[in-house]
């Protein structure tokens, strides 16, 4: 497939936000991306409808969705669930890719397809993602560490052990599963090579505790994928470092390439080799 013929929803409702930023990754890549309104999608007839399968690649951006009322995602991830849950399956089963980051992260666990032990969509969340352990909300520079070994389709163009810095920005960010099923979650997503990134301190502690993992999630987990590997959800902000130039350490540094490019580089890639 050629990268122009590879579209890309950028889904939104009232919200949403780093949009732009994610439409101008995918776009700088050559594929074509373009915003999605949840209604496109949910309501028939309307002008500019669209269905989930007219995209080869599905993100959930970040933000504060429908004002994060109720949970933070809850609202939008109800909204899809009551409309699309047999698309959004469909989807996931045929290996289509889907990337939410930091609210769309929120929003794939309350969808139930992230951690994705149970099916492609889970009948009701296996996880959530809780207020940070300082009770306020943590917009910082976060150094993640690449530790799949190799199950991640996001990840094909990052080296296992490269630490990169990706900023978070996130007052929600720590995920938890219940307690009767804790251990069994955590156990599953490591022999399934769920786990792609983990916070680390700038030694590369994988135990590192706060500031460097700004939200306290057990393992210092900061994102996973489904067991496929073809659904991801992250917290930090890997559209925010796109480029050099948006690094904030970008003037006193020589930056050759955004930390965050990779990944989206991958995902397109993914794509091409797969449709």
């Amino acid at each position: 497939m050629n990268r122009e013929d590879i579209r890309v929803a950028i889904l939104r409702i009232e919200g949403t936000n780093c949009e732009d930023e994610s439409f101008q990754a995918f776009r700088e890549l050559g594929t074509t991306p373009e915003y999605v309104h949840l209604k496109q999608l949910t309501v028939r007839g309307i002008r500019n409808s669209r269905r989930l399968s007219d995209f080869q690649i599905v993100m959930f951006p970040g933000g504060f969705s429908a004002g994060d009322y109720v949970r933070a995602g809850a609202i939008l991830a109800a909204r899809i669930k009551s409309k699309l849950e047999g698309d959004l399956r469909e989807y996931i089963e045929n290996g289509y890719p889907m990337i939410g980051v930091c609210n769309g992260f929120q929003v794939m666990v309350e969808l139930g397809i992230l951690p994705g032990l149970d099916g492609a969509v889970a009948r009701r969340p296996e996880a959530a993602l809780f207020t940070n352990d300082s009770a306020r909300f943590e917009c910082r520079p976060t150094l993640l560490k690449h530790v799949n070994r190799g199950n991640s389709k996001f990840t094909s163009r990052i080296p296992r052990g490269d630490i990169r810095l990706i900023p978070s920005a996130h007052a929600e960010g720590k995920l938890i599963f219940a307690p009767e099923r804790k251990e069994e979650i955590m156990r599953r997503l490591g022999e399934n090579d769920q786990i792609v990134f983990r916070y680390v301190d700038p030694k590369g502690n994988e135990n590192a505790g706060y500031p460097w993992n700004p939200n306290g999630t057990e393992g210092n987990i900061a994102g996973i994928t489904n067991p496929s590997g073809t659904v991801l959800g992250m917290m930090p902000h890997p559209e925010r470092v796109f480029t050099p130039y948006t690094h904030p350490d970008w003037t006193r540094k020589t930056v050759k390439e955004g930390a965050g490019r990779a990944i989206f580089e991958s995902i397109v890639e993914y794509v091409q080799r797969t449709f």
